[in-house]
């Protein structure tokens, strides 16, 4: 169990957490949310003691072991297996459980031929990696992680998920991947406006809750300017008149004693809206035969498709398998090896890739920047892409070389703004971004008149947008007709399918005969429903109850916002009063949903787990 009292921290003049206190209980898992820059990794590192807070108290109990995972490379052993192994517990018994390394290895996408391997050997990519499965393997009380799919590829990250979920401990996770948090946790603890809220549930209920919170206190605080400003009127009107001295004093006093609401601090967010250029044909782009490789063997073989004006067209893979490249060639920066990119005279793409980032020229102002990319448009125009990406007033005169990589990116966003573009041409392009800014991008994609092609390993980006699929799995390249999810259900990813059937093959090594097994199975599948059965209904009865109530506490609000305009105190203590007995009640039903769904879920394991055995 962490507890987390009074914490305060401050940098200079910027305050980033005003007294915050939460705990976080045994079994929790909690995604951390909160727009970047808002204090989440911050919080991190006061809770792993590698900085101090000015004020509070973070306490942990005795023996109480936190895992995470690091950004520092400091390997000791000359084998990726034997530094991975050196996180393992050890164990009283003195069992080897090195096949729990490998298992999470393989699952990271470090698989047997790694194993043996020099760990400094590794990209940079791998080596966090390898960090990462060394804090999986060492089984801590509490793990924490800080954007763990930065360096994973698509097929890792879902492998990452059902490890997570899976995970007995205690788990703190920051990741800008909304859909992945939302699988993994159980609780979501969310930084806003320096303080922090902790709520049972995933983080639209957070966000949802926040905002109906400002919408009642924002109503209030109007009300209430008004009601003062009343209050005022009459204590010009009649401080001198001595009849009315005693009621001018009295509402002096009241004025005096209540405390007066601050408006709300204005929250900037990034504001995407892509430019479309006119496109009168069908077809932008015919790719015949295309082949390419940077050796003799190529990354890209005899690949073909086409891009029609309102594609919507992901391509997906593993790392290092030529998603990029493809792109690449799309956008004419490489020429293919055999076949051909035929381009519409009319196509004018935008492109948005990671290597591009380099070539900001890093003495020009962010304005500059702008201007120089796109000459016709004007210094107003420049301004308004400038303010769209969160680069407002002063800001836009910064100079390149002082900005992050986070920064730097988002003026290559701002320069795509600009360009006029009938195809977006998109290589991992939510990197930098915050939940929230990739909502806002999402959206605008969605509304694009143009066609998309998206390099991505974000499932929830893919379920959302794509229609069509470019995949790199199994050391060949194939077109795919459909969504995501219809890939799954249809094709599927290699490797899962692989891991499918090893473990089905050992299933067929049972020596229960068929009949036995169908007895077996139907032994299993009664005594399932018969347990699981009477769970669902309370789950089911929990879930419609919280609905209920979470739309009484809706009317509530709206009936004390009523109040708060008609400045009727009474009412509004009394409705106040209903609206938090309702939220507790709500806090409990949830409460009371995640122990039954956490015993539900391992009954409904054990089940599985049991009828595997039977094969």
């Amino acid at each position: 169990m962490l507890k987390v009292t009074g914490l305060n921290k401050s940098y200079g003049s910027q305050e980033l957490l005003d007294n915050v206190s939460f705990i976080l209980n045994p079994g929790e898992k909690a995604g951390l949310v909160g727009r970047n820059g808002a204090g989440k990794t911050t919080l991190f590192k006061l809770i792993l003691g590698q900085e101090e807070p000015d004020e509070g108290v973070i306490s942990v109990p005795r023996n109480y072991r936190i895992g995470y995972l690091s950004q520092h490379i400091n390997f000791t052993k000359d084998t990726v297996l034997k530094e991975a192994a050196l996180s393992l517990p050890e164990r009283e018994d003195g069992a080897d459980e090195t096949y729990k390394v490998k298992r999470i290895l393989t699952g990271l996408g470090l698989g047997g031929d790694t194993f043996g391997l020099n760990p400094l050997a590794l990209s940079g990519g791998y080596q966090v990696r390898l960090n990462l499965a060394k804090a999986l393997a060492s089984e801590p009380n509490l793990l924490m992680l800080d954007e763990p799919t930065n360096y994973l590829d698509i097929v890792s990250i879902r492998w990452l998920k059902r490890f997570l979920k899976d995970w007995r401990g205690e788990l703190v996770l920051i990741t800008h991947d909304r859909d992945f948090m939302d699988s993994c946790i159980t609780h979501t603890i969310g930084i806003h406006r320096r303080k922090v809220k902790k709520i049972h549930g995933p983080t639209q209920r957070l966000y949802s809750q926040i905002l109906q919170e400002e919408e009642v206190y924002e109503q209030t605080r109007l009300n209430d300017d008004k009601k003062r400003k009343e209050v005022e009127r009459f204590i010009n009107r009649f401080r001198a008149q001595a009849t009315r001295a005693s009621a001018v004093q009295s509402r002096i006093k009241a004025l005096e004693r209540h405390e007066r609401l601050k408006e709300l601090e204005y929250i900037k967010e990034l504001d995407f809206e892509f430019n479309p250029a006119p496109f009168a044909g069908k077809t932008l782009i015919e790719v015949d035969a295309l082949s390419f490789g940077f050796t003799d063997k190529p990354l890209i073989k005899n690949l073909g498709f086409s891009v029609n004006k309102k594609d919507r067209i992901a391509i997906i893979g593993k790392n290092g398998k030529g998603k990029t490249t493809l792109l690449n060639l799309l956008a004419g920066e490489l020429n293919p090896s055999e076949g051909a990119v035929k381009r519409h005279p009319g196509l004018k793409p935008g492109y948005f890739g990671q290597t591009n980032i380099n070539r900001l020229d890093l003495k020009k102002t962010i304005e500059e920047e702008l201007i120089s990319a796109h000459p016709d448009f004007s210094r107003s125009a420049a301004r308004r892409a400038c303010g769209a990406m969160m680069f407002e007033d002063d800001n836009a005169l910064k100079k390149i070389e002082v900005l992050s990589g986070g920064e730097r990116s988002r003026v290559l966003l701002a320069r795509l703004l600009l360009t006029p573009s009938n195809l977006l041409l998109l290589d991992e392009p939510t990197n930098h971004l915050d939940m929230e800014s990739i909502d806002s991008l999402i959206d605008a994609l969605a509304a694009f008149e143009g066609a998309v092609i998206i390099v991505t390993h974000s499932e929830m980006i893919l379920e959302s947008l794509a229609t069509r699929l470019i995949v790199f799995d199994g050391g060949v390249q194939s077109v795919f007709e459909g969504t995501y999810r219809d890939f799954l259900d249809k094709v599927g990813w290699e490797d899962e399918g692989l891991e499918a059937g090893s473990s089905g093959s050992n299933r067929a090594q049972k020596t229960v005969n068929k009949k036995e097994a169908r007895k077996i199975r139907a032994e299993i599948a009664l005594e399932r429903v018969r347990i699981l059965g009477p769970l669902q209904k309370k789950i089911a009865g929990l879930e419609g109850g919280i609905t209920k109530l979470e739309g009484e506490a809706e009317n509530v609000s709206h009936e004390l916002a009523r109040a708060s305009e008609k400045g009727d105190g009474q009412e509004i203590s009394m409705l106040s009063r209903s609206f938090h007995e309702i939220r507790a009640r709500i806090d409990e039903m949830f409460d009371e949903l995640e122990r039954i769904t956490l015993e539900h879920d391992s009954m409904a394991r054990e089940f599985e787990s049991r009828l595997e055995e039977v094969g």
